[in-house]
């Protein structure tokens, strides 16, 4: 195809290495790079940054090493030279309910910031970037739109299920094994088999966690090649994938293809529907939100609201459902579910992708899921006739919050408060039976200024659901929910405590709304009361004073922002 952007004056492939490489007075740089396996060919070819986070750290990233190799294939072969660089990776289900895990929303903004350090210091040409984990998808995509230079994003891949009494584990299962232990439901041996076998290999988490739901977005984004959010890791499929995103790369530099031409906010909008359709991560919208600051669009958070209103939930997925990513993949992936929205007119066809095709193009031949499969469901069948991903507002959250509402719960709930300063100290009122039945969890002080950082609650709430209690309580939280978390919770409350929000004035006993018919999240207290306690509140002193989490704190802006530390002035 003759993309739009070819017509007119040629590219200049090499705008960016040329400035390193070319001209006698570079000839230190070119000694340098004779060094790193450079030859006098390579230096006229247009440089193809391969951002890799590959780490032992964690199973969803120990295998991308291999991957960044195969895209650097497919970018020499296109006639780039390849440079292979990494950044770092954190793990959330390792670091989950403990200090550690404030690290983890910080992670992305640290990953954004050393792919944009790299490239814009090396003079990279294009960029193919992969990311494993929850936090180096975004991270990767915030890196790319900063410096708008030929990209592709490639997933790394989901997870082999694991096996436990012939039934398929992931982490989620071992989290909701704690709470089932808990309650004397299984022995501590079993337990210990549960832990075992939940994790066979390298992937990303198995069900349509956070990890799954952002590759699934940025390929209906346009940014990833057709199919790549759905291959499990370790396939021969990502392999492919891998080396045909290095080609693609040199494709879209030679017809001059940046990501503000795909990732504008159509492109947005169909990342929502899909993400919508799937079932997906509340993280979604942070990570959405802070990718589209950083490529310059207007997303806010009522635009979730807005599409979520005529977009339902098709996917019977994990974690509210019951299929793994794997069973997704074995009945065709995402494909035929963009297939089904195209058609019905919900994505916008017209937008531009990585393959220099249209949406639509891309989409054209692709068949429909076999008649047999029962993972997807029809328009007249839907799982949730509109969104599960409800944006709120009320006394509690004037600026927004997000509710994970799968249906299974119910729509509303109405009970008292029980607050607790920390994730952990809620895991264990959870666990020792002090939460009851009618209880509204409320952690507070774990937003991104407070905790910092903005933990995920999947300790408590795989605890909840491990107990039996998912339809006898609700969580409030101004921290965030792992995309594995289901149950009545609510995250994202924004003005968060740390900076006196309502959040911080709720009192032990207050009755609490939470109505997702209505979009509301109200407290039971009076206007007048509510300003009486915010002139007696006082801020907490700062957790950190010094090194990253305390630099964060100071530069951070809201999560109805996305929660990003490089907000325009």
């Amino acid at each position: 195809m003759t993309s739009k952007k070819t017509a007119g004056k040629r590219p200049d492939t090499r705008q960016f290495s040329s400035i390193v490489v070319d001209g006698n007075e570079r000839a230190p740089s070119r000694s340098m790079l004779r060094a790193v396996g450079f030859t006098d060919a390579d230096f006229r070819k247009p440089q193809v940054g391969i951002a890799s986070t590959w780490s032992m750290v964690t199973p969803c990233n120990m295998h991308i090493n291999q991957l960044a190799d195969r895209a650097a294939e497919g970018a020499d072969a296109a006639g780039g030279k390849a440079v292979v660089f990494n950044t770092i990776t954190i793990s959330d289900g390792i670091s989950m309910g403990t200090e550690g895990m404030k690290y983890s929303l910080v992670s992305r903004e640290v990953i954004a910031d050393s792919i944009e350090a790299v490239t814009g210091c090396q003079g990279f040409d294009a960029l193919v970037t992969i990311g494993g984990c929850d936090k180096n998808m975004p991270g990767c995509m915030m890196g790319m739109a900063r410096l708008n230079r030929p990209s592709v994003f490639v997933y790394g891949g989901t997870i082999l299920p694991g096996c436990h009494k012939g039934k398929n584990t992931d982490v989620v299962s071992v989290f909701e094994a704690v709470g089932a232990q808990a309650q004397k439901k299984i022995s501590k041996k079993e337990l210990h088999e549960i832990e075992s076998t939940a994790i066979p290999g390298p992937g990303s988490c198995g069900g349509m966690y956070t990890a799954n739901t952002m590759a699934s977005a940025i390929e209906a984004m346009g940014m990833s090649l057709p199919g790549s959010s759905a291959q499990a890791a370790t396939s021969d499929d990502k392999i492919k994938d891998c080396i045909e995103a290095g080609r693609a790369a040199m494709y879209l530099l030679r017809v001059g293809i940046r990501p503000k031409d795909i990732m504008t906010r159509k492109a947005f909008e169909n990342a929502i529907t899909v993400v919508i359709a799937l079932g997906g991560s509340t993280n979604a919208v942070l990570h959405l939100l802070a990718i589209a600051s950083s490529i310059g669009v207007n997303l806010k958070l009522d635009d979730f609201n807005r599409i979520g209103k005529r977009v339902p939930v098709l996917c019977d997925l994990r974690p509210s459902g019951k299929a793994m990513m794997t069973d997704l993949i074995a009945v065709g992936g995402i494909q035929p579910l963009m297939k089904m929205l195209l058609d019905k007119g919900l994505l916008h066809g017209d937008c531009l992708t990585v393959t220099g095709k249209t949406l639509a193009q891309n989409l054209a031949k692709v068949k429909p899921y076999p008649k047999s499969q029962d993972i997807v469901q029809s328009f007249d069948n839907p799982i949730k006739k509109d969104s599960h991903l409800v944006i709120l507002r009320g006394n509690l959250a004037p600026d927004g919050a997000v509710a994970k509402i799968s249906g299974k719960e119910g729509l509303s709930f109405t009970g008292k408060a029980r607050i607790f300063k920390s994730e952990e100290e809620a895991l264990k009122r959870i666990l020792d039976g002090t939460v009851k039945k009618g209880d509204v969890i409320v952690v507070r002080y774990e937003g991104p200024k407070g905790g910092p950082g903005m933990r995920e609650m999947l300790s408590p709430t795989g605890a909840i659901m491990g107990k039996g209690m998912g339809q006898d309580v609700a969580f409030l939280t101004d921290g965030r929910f792992s995309g594995g978390s289901h149950g009545f919770v609510v995250g994202h409350v924004t003005p968060e405590a740390a900076v006196g929000g309502p959040i911080a004035l709720i009192k032990n006993g207050d009755k609490i709304t939470i109505d997702a018919e209505k979009r509301e999240v109200n407290v039971h207290v009076s206007d007048a009361e509510l300003k009486r306690r915010a002139r007696a509140w006082k801020p907490p002193k700062p957790r950190y004073r010094r090194g990253l989490l305390a630099k964060y704190a100071r530069q951070v802006s809201t999560a109805s922002e996305g929660a990003v530390t490089d907000l325009p002035e």
